[in-house]
């Protein structure tokens, strides 16, 4: 469908006080699924966050890389093993979980974000002892739970005009390396910076009351019923602890939540800069 100047015109004014609303606030991405393998969406996302940038948003990228980290165990004879959904994490796994997701995952994300315009900085969860973590439990060995995020080296870079792209590999005082779920980190690093809004991207299109009926997508869920649809069964399986990141987010001061489908070029601008949205939001 051809647009003309006009039209072109209408949308950018439409997006104007969604502009005004996240001007100088901070946003936290937290990047993963198709969203992450696809080329095409891959480049969307990229375009999407640095165009934010550009408007005076100051965007955080927090991102995982579990097939990655699974496909070069593979390569190097290294059994994966999950426990609901979390890696079990020997001292082996870990130093292949630092170097898949703080080394060429993180350095890809940066220097996509470079070509497409934007000014980006890799971090990971060990530099400044950002993500500070202890074990979740013995059996899951170097899988960690954040007890302290340091947001200093983030606000530090936010403040240069650079785009902070965040990998979750968190540290202890005593050196060890731990793999940190994506999604919690996303949510206690928007959590400690006081973000307007957390956007989680996922391979569905929200939340729906029937899973196999995608026009029964929930647009707003108040995070004090969320405990509801885990009792009805909408929100089940590994959805759990997505949907409880998001509701840990609210409750602990971020504004707005957003889970919202990565398999649609461009997801992040619909959901922030239109009336139409992308997905689920929690309030």
């Amino acid at each position: 469908m051809e647009f003309n100047n006009a039209q072109r015109a209408e949308v950018l004014i439409t997006a104007l006080p969604y502009i005004k609303e996240y001007c100088g606030k901070t946003v936290v991405v937290k990047y993963g699924g198709n969203a992450m393998i696809n080329e095409e969406l891959k480049s969307a996302v990229m375009g999407d966050i640095v165009l934010l940038s550009l408007i005076g948003v100051k965007v955080v990228l927090v991102h995982g890389g579990g097939p990655e980290i699974t496909e070069t165990l593979a390569k190097m004879n290294i059994e994966s093993r999950f426990i609901n959904g979390l890696r079990v994490t020997d001292a082996e796994t870990a130093q292949v979980v630092q170097m898949v997701l703080a080394g060429k995952v993180n350095k890809s994300l940066v220097n996509l974000l470079e070509n497409t315009g934007g000014k980006a900085l890799g971090l990971s969860g060990i530099d400044g002892h950002m993500l500070e973590a202890k074990p979740i439990s013995e059996e899951l060995g170097f899988a960690g739970e954040i007890i302290n995020v340091n947001t200093s080296p983030i606000e530090d870079v936010l403040d240069k005009g650079y785009i902070p792209v965040i990998s979750t590999v968190g540290c202890d005082n005593d050196g060890n390396v731990y793999n940190i779920n994506a999604d919690t980190a996303a949510s206690k690093i928007a959590s400690s910076l006081g973000a307007e809004c957390l956007i989680s991207m996922t391979n569905i299109s929200g939340i729906l009351r029937d899973k196999d009926d995608p026009s029964s997508l929930i647009q707003v869920i108040k995070a004090k019923d969320a405990d509801k649809l885990y009792e009805e069964g909408i929100v089940s399986g590994g959805m759990i602890p997505k949907v409880q990141c998001c509701v840990d987010a609210i409750n602990s001061g971020v504004k707005k939540v957003f889970i919202i489908d990565g398999r649609i070029p461009h997801s992040i601008i619909i959901e922030m800069l239109t009336d139409e949205g992308a997905g689920t939001m929690f309030v």
